[in-house]
């Protein structure tokens, strides 16, 4: 971090420092337009739009999610999975318009505490920055930890069906298989740098070939034993002891958790070519392909499944997809599938911890996390990567996996964490723009237009919310016991408060968010006087309004950091 007093270079020094790329990292452009958001390309760029789009889309591995979310979606019956999953899609497809707004206009892998602090009011920019930067942090963290904690899960009820149900796992193997997953995806990828955008296109077909083998192979398996149409489209179950409707409500963690890591293509923003189209772009196909294919994939098993819904959620298998293969294509079947669906799993878990360990390095890069300087420098060696940073989210991913020894319900918070924590921070940059930064706005090439923004803005603020409060409340009903407990509140309380606790304490001696240099060569002069009235020092701009500290610690991060933060490991 620079200090208060350090000298900083002229602003045409700075711009010309910065807006060059090495040729190995990417074109002048996409430098450039980096630069205006106050960083120097470090990262290559070797993801093109449809490979953005596919590490999302991988992320989100729509079958193995589906089938790692059935716990809340069947308890509501045929409706719960199927309209539940068509209505909460709708909703998160606005929130992705929304996140595309911003990431067309602002693309940079430290996205949304980026876009907070730059939207924010003067007097909450930074604690919200802060706490947007952990809660996005750990919330991808929990994610690697839910993904792979459900292959884990997968992974061990193969074994099950193989023996024929006469094998229970203990809680010891589950976080055994975790843990070495987890160690499998750090290497991976560390190692596969060079080649991984690629490979996000060999794990898009993956997915789409295992969707289209369950779609296929459950009706032929079940063709004399499916369900009516009326069944699947009209007929309300309720597992649960809350109100039916609440159960319907809660069918909706299924579709949220699944459809949850399209901001991958946000941090992935610093290694795509023409980042302001392929971020948005990337974000709207991802969604809307697992609108559309998830969809279709929960009316085929509503169609095929057992009505006994309780066989389902009981099944000896320890997983429900697995009961409702078994009793599609009996046991070899099952064991193929099941297969499959563990190896785009495994992928989902590469996928995120790759677009994790960006989020950690770019909040590394502005001095936020512990231990910065340590994380903060790039590998040359393994490709321009962030390997401290990946290896960072490895070790934090096996210490939350734990909860995997205390009890089956702690560990379900891994999958909440993801939800309420991702949650808290796509909506906070949503809100400060809408709020109080919307005069500052200055809209990339994809922009869903002045009358529609602001609306879906609002809309996307109200699901998210939402979404966060759903999130923490007991699946089974109220009055829950310590086994069947949403721990999600209390861990998620830990973060927040731990995060902002931080921040008074400590962290606003020192931490005055990310760098603020954009170019005012593209500026409105509406836009321009906005800027000044909010006391942001940026190249070019005089401030007319804001205190003096206010001015002078702007000062300090906008100008001078990136040559003396520029570091490269080999």
């Amino acid at each position: 971090m620079s200090s208060q007093g350090e000298t900083s270079p002229k602003p045409e020094q700075r711009r010309s420092s910065v807006a060059v790329a090495h040729p190995e990292l990417g074109g002048a452009e996409d430098a450039a337009v980096l630069a205006k958001l106050g960083y120097k390309q470090e990262l290559r760029r070797n993801f093109t739009m449809i490979e953005v789009f596919g590490i999302a889309f991988s992320i989100m591995g729509l079958l193995p999610s589906i089938a790692s979310t059935l716990s809340y979606s069947i308890p509501a019956g045929p409706v719960g999975m199927v309209w539940g999953w068509f209505l909460a899609s709708g909703f998160i497809f606005i929130v992705g318009l929304a996140m595309a707004d911003l990431g067309s206009a602002m693309p940079t892998s430290g996205g949304l505490y980026w876009w907070t602090h730059f939207f924010a009011s003067p007097a909450t920019r930074n604690p919200l920055s802060f706490l947007v930067g952990y809660s996005n942090t750990l919330g991808l963290v929990g994610g690697l930890c839910s993904i792979d904690y459900g292959f884990s899960l997968m992974f061990l009820s193969v074994i099950v069906v193989a023996n024929d149900g006469n094998y229970t796992p203990s809680n010891g193997a589950i976080y055994g298989v975790f843990l070495a997953c987890v160690i499998c995806h750090g290497v991976l990828a560390s190692t596969l740098s060079r080649v991984m955008g690629k490979l996000q296109t060999v794990f898009v077909i993956m997915n789409f070939v295992l969707i289209f083998a369950t779609i296929i192979a459950l009706p032929v398996g079940r063709a004399m034993n499916r369900n009516s149409g009326s069944y699947i489209f009209a007929d309300t179950e309720n597992l649960t002891t809350w109100p039916t409707g609440w159960a319907f409500m809660l069918a909706w963690l299924s579709p949220i958790w699944t459809i949850g890591g399209f901001d991958s293509c946000v941090h992935m923003s610093e290694e795509a070519a023409n980042a302001t189209r392929a971020v948005p772009y990337g974000i709207l196909m991802a969604i809307g392909s697992c609108w559309l294919f998830g969809f279709i994939l929960v009316i085929v098993i509503a169609g095929c499944m057992d009505t006994n819904l309780s066989n389902i959620l009981g099944s000896p298998f320890g997983q429900p997809m697995a009961q409702i293969y078994y009793d599609a294509v009996g046991k070899q079947g099952t064991l193929g599938l099941m297969s499959l669906l563990f190896i785009v799993q495994f992928l989902m878990g590469l996928s995120i911890l790759v677009a994790a360990s960006r989020q950690s390095w770019a909040f590394s890069r502005d001095g936020a996390l512990p231990f910065s300087k340590f994380f903060r420098p790039i590998s040359k060696k393994f490709g321009y990567i962030p390997l401290r940073t990946i290896w960072g989210c490895v070790v934090l991913a096996a210490l939350l996996g734990l909860l995997a020894l205390i009890a089956p319900a702690a560990a379900q918070a891994l999958f909440s964490l993801a939800v309420a924590g991702n949650n808290l921070a796509w909506g906070t940059p949503i809100f400060a723009r809408i709020v109080w930064g919307q005069r500052k706005f200055k809209p990339g090439p994809f922009y869903t237009g002045d009358r529609l923004s602001i609306p879906i803005a609002w809309t996307a603020i109200v699901f998210l919310v939402f979404g966060i409060f759903l999130s923490m409340f007991p699946v089974g009903g109220p009055n829950p016991t310590p086994a069947t407990m949403n721990y999600t509140v209390v861990i998620n309380s830990a973060v927040w408060g731990g995060a902002l606790l931080y921040y008074f304490i400590d962290a606003r001696k020192w931490f005055t968010g990310p760098k603020i240099t954009i170019n005012t060569d593209d500026l409105t002069e509406e836009q321009a006087e906005a800027i000044r009235d909010e006391g942001l020092i940026v190249n070019g701009l005089e401030p007319v309004h804001g205190s003096g500290e206010e001015a002078t610690v702007g000062a300090g991060r906008s100008l001078g950091r990136d040559e003396k933060n520029t570091s490269v490991v080999s």
